[in-house]
């Protein structure tokens, strides 16, 4: 049960309306999940929460079913229920088959495994790798 109240559209301020039909339009659909429901109790923090979600989300260099998988893979690493739920279900939406899930949880599992490791141990990172992101 939610801490705080869900906020229905009808209820909803003229400022959380604007928000929920952009929600709508953006994702093509009349339906208004939980997770936006319960920000609504704050306004700003809806607003500001969707324009990150749409930026973050929408398009960009990487393909919608990677952010998809990026983002399950890092609530289930974060034990976030809602999350894990919500983000396959758009997954799934993307194109994501049940091998693709069991192969992500997998690689998630291997890593959160091998993090461990490498933080207890305190490993040295190689010089080769320090700087990933130069040419």
């Amino acid at each position: 049960m939610a801490l705080v109240p869900l906020i229905e559209y009808e209820a909803a301020d003229k400022a959380v309306r604007a928000v929920y039909d952009d929600i709508r339009a953006t994702r093509k659909t009349d339906y208004i999940n939980n997770f936006w429901k319960a920000l609504a109790h704050d306004p700003p923090l809806l607003a500001r929460t969707w324009a990150n979600v749409k930026a973050t989300m929408g398009p960009g260099v990487l393909d919608p079913l990677v952010k998809e998988l990026v983002y399950i893979a890092v609530s289930v690493t974060n034990n976030c229920e809602y999350c894990i739920h919500s983000h396959t279900a758009a997954a799934r939406a993307k194109g994501m088959t049940p091998a693709m899930f069991d192969e992500l949880i997998a690689v998630v599992a291997l890593a959160n495994a091998t993090n461990r490791l490498a933080n207890g141990y305190r490993i040295d990172v190689d010089e080769r790798f320090a700087s990933p992101l130069a040419p």
